[in-house]
């Protein structure tokens, strides 16, 4: 197959070599941009990428642990060194340690189990965003896309007729209505630059995190990131959507 033609945007998505994340960035490369797939170990960056490459499609393999301060930093060294912008940021990365999803376990869940949370969830996602953030901003139309989920949404939690009502997976569900709170909080300092920040919620997607039971396909569940990863200048910012559908906070 002949090489997807570049339209000279560079894309970074974290928790890249497999999943929501792996076909996230496989849907970004079809639309022409260079995507950088990260992961924590390089090995399973450079297999996802691998995979990308041999469809045609333009994928760079990168070391990106969001918890550790020295990778993200090398991260941001390597993007400005070969790139000198980054047009897209998806922080995927994420982890589920409460067990099942009908938990409620608000008053029995560790500080450990929510700090470990945290840390990938919130800090992390943090973390990598403040370090890439010069380079967003040297791009003509950066986008930030946080993947949180539904499960973030306090209205619907509070709600005893949402469908989510039962679902309390504590340390979870608090990371991102943090992370929520994050974007509202980011896409309000950028509102005056051409950055466009949103939270993104996939829906209930078959991979490792989303289980057997989950609702949708992986390919109908990358599709809410890559629509606010390449929304038009006059496209929103400070959302959470979910195919183009507003959620409520």
């Amino acid at each position: 197959m002949d090489n997807k033609e570049s339209n000279g945007k560079v894309a970074l998505v974290t928790g890249a070599n497999k999943g929501l994340g792996f076909e996230m960035s496989r849907q970004l490369a079809q639309q022409g941009l260079t995507v950088l797939i990260a992961a924590r170990k390089l090995q399973a960056a450079k297999e996802a990428a691998t995979l990308l490459c041999n469809e045609g499609l333009k994928a760079e393999a990168i070391a990106l642990d969001v918890n550790d301060t020295n990778q993200i930093q090398a991260a941001v060294q390597e993007i400005g060194n070969k790139f000198g912008k980054l047009d897209v940021l998806i922080n995927n990365a994420g982890v589920m340690l409460d067990g099942e999803w009908s938990t409620s376990n608000a008053s029995s869940v560790s500080l450990d189990i929510i700090r470990k949370t945290f840390d990938t969830n919130f800090f992390g996602l943090i973390a990598v965003t403040q370090a890439l953030l010069p380079l967003i901003l040297k791009s003509e139309s950066g986008r930030i896309v946080n993947m949180t989920s539904i499960e973030g949404s306090l209205s619907l939690h509070a709600d005893p007729t949402s469908f989510i009502y039962d679902s309390k997976p504590f340390a979870y569900d608090a990371s991102k209505a943090a992370v929520n709170s994050f974007t509202i909080h980011l896409a309000h300092e950028l509102r005056n630059t051409p950055v466009k920040v949103n939270s993104a919620h996939p829906g209930w997607v078959k991979t490792e995190l989303g289980g057997e039971g989950a609702m949708m396909d992986i390919t109908e569940g990358a599709k809410t990131g890559v629509q606010l990863a390449t929304l038009p200048d006059d496209g929103a910012s400070g959302g959470f959507f979910h195919l183009g559908q507003p959620v409520p906070w």
